[in-house]
């Protein structure tokens, strides 16, 4: 049997840390401590699925985009491209992240699948649509197209 996320990610971080990358140490860290945290909460202890695993670790990303994008708003640059070399370590745990046609055509048979016709349907078609995309998108990329093609 192949080992987990949470499994993989522990082995690269002793392997960064051996290698002494100081970025990808505090960001792995960082991200089985999110992973961690999210076992933990709720009402008992549980192991978290991959795909749980994966959904952490998408929010930790956003987390850095956001950030990064902050930094660099105030005028610090150093403390965005920290946050930026963070990101890069998450995204090679994440699937690759879908292209705007792919989103559009997603979208577009979420759509047909629900038959909406109005904005009044959207959460149908979201719930539809976040299914298939399964992290590969930003929800709120996901739910823009949807509100442009509903009101379209």
């Amino acid at each position: 049997m192949s080992d987990s996320l949470k499994t993989t990610l522990q082995h690269d971080l002793h392997a960064a840390m051996r290698a002494r990358e100081q970025v990808t140490v505090a960001t792995l860290r960082m991200a089985l401590t999110a992973i961690s945290t999210a076992e933990v909460s709720g009402t008992s202890a549980r192991e978290l699925s991959d795909d749980e695993t994966l959904k952490v670790l998408a929010k930790e990303a956003k987390k850095r985009k956001e950030s990064a994008t902050a930094y660099r708003d105030a005028g610090r640059p150093e403390l965005a491209e920290r946050e930026e070399a963070e990101l890069v370590v998450l995204e090679a745990y994440l699937p690759e992240q879908l292209g705007d046609e792919e989103l559009t055509a997603i979208v577009d048979r979420a759509v047909a699948q629900v038959g909406a016709t109005s904005m009044a349907q959207m959460g149908q078609v979201m719930q539809v649509a976040q299914a298939e995309v399964a992290g590969r998108a930003d929800g709120g990329a996901v739910a823009a197209k949807v509100k442009a093609r509903l009101a379209g």
